[in-house]
């Protein structure tokens, strides 16, 4: 016979307390990592919490490690401390021009009241589903609100952070956190809707470029009169200081337009004491 046999011989009984009593020891701690808060159950009630979210707590000070429970007695019930997402289902929505969008959405949470979050829900799962219906309503009733063209300009930033505080508000009563809400797509659903809407853009879209070139031919207009209201008037300010001047100045341009005329075979007879070569005279 062995040493070991003998020994499990001689010692059983006390091998076996002693085995029980590691099991017994093990079964009293719990190690909780840095990423999961702990909420201690005793006979169905939260007792106390270990490495609570703080959002003003240095990493690794917060209470992580070995954990100390009664067996039977206490139950750990573990809460991820992490960021979360909430992803939504595609769903159909009506805008306020009555234009129906496929929405894809999703928000991200938190658990920062671990003990209210047990008691309502249970797990971070129970919560998720939880708020899935809430954000579809809200989301509904805030793009309701407004209209297609709004989703596509900064206006989207409010209506999410709208949809983000009614959505928050809810959650609270779960013991969690809304962060942020988003968009991820907004599209108007295949087929004809989605035809008549490229078409009434485009519609839109020249029919605001043909007011903008009407504006722009009414401006030009107003700026060539003016310009040449601007000139008629220095010109006429100019002629009026030397009549004279403005007499010859306006023979010689018709001399001009009259004589200089290339390749026409009519010929202009007139008299020498006609008045209109007055100006070919001099004084």
């Amino acid at each position: 016979m062995s040493a070991l046999q003998t020994l499990w011989q001689e010692q059983k009984a006390l091998i076996i307390a002693a085995g029980l009593g590691l099991l017994a020891a093990a079964s009293c701690l719990k190690v909780i990592d840095e990423t999961t808060q702990a909420v201690i159950v005793r006979l169905g009630q939260p007792d106390r919490v270990v490495n609570r979210f703080s959002p003003k707590t240095d990493f690794g000070q917060t209470g992580a490690g070995v954990v100390f429970r009664i067996p039977f007695l206490e139950q750990v019930v573990e809460v991820d401390k992490r960021i979360l997402d909430l992803d939504m289902e595609r769903q159909q929505v009506l805008s306020a021009d009555q234009r129906r969008l496929e929405v894809d959405a999703f928000a991200r949470f938190r658990i920062i009241d671990p003990v209210r979050m047990v008691q309502t829900a249970g797990t971070t799962e129970r919560v998720a589903q939880q708020l899935q219906p809430i954000m579809n309503s809200a989301l509904r009733q805030e793009l309701g609100k407004r209209s297609f063209a709004s989703l596509l300009t900064a206006d989207r930033g409010k209506a999410m952070e709208q949809i983000r505080q009614g959505l928050d508000r809810e959650a609270r009563e779960y013991g969690a956190q809304v962060i942020d809400v988003r968009i991820k797509r907004a599209d108007l659903p295949e087929g004809t809707p989605l035809e008549s809407a490229f078409t009434r853009m485009a519609t839109a879209r020249q029919q605001e470029a043909a007011t903008i070139r009407a504006q722009g031919q009414k401006q030009a207009q107003i700026i060539r009169a003016t310009a040449e209201a601007t000139a008629a008037k220095t010109y006429a300010d100019a002629f009026n200081k030397d009549p004279a001047f403005y007499d010859f100045y306006r023979a010689m341009q018709s001399y001009d337009v009259t004589f200089s005329q290339k390749g026409s075979s009519t010929a202009v007879v007139l008299s020498p004491d006609n008045e209109y070569l007055r100006q070919f005279k001099g004084k």
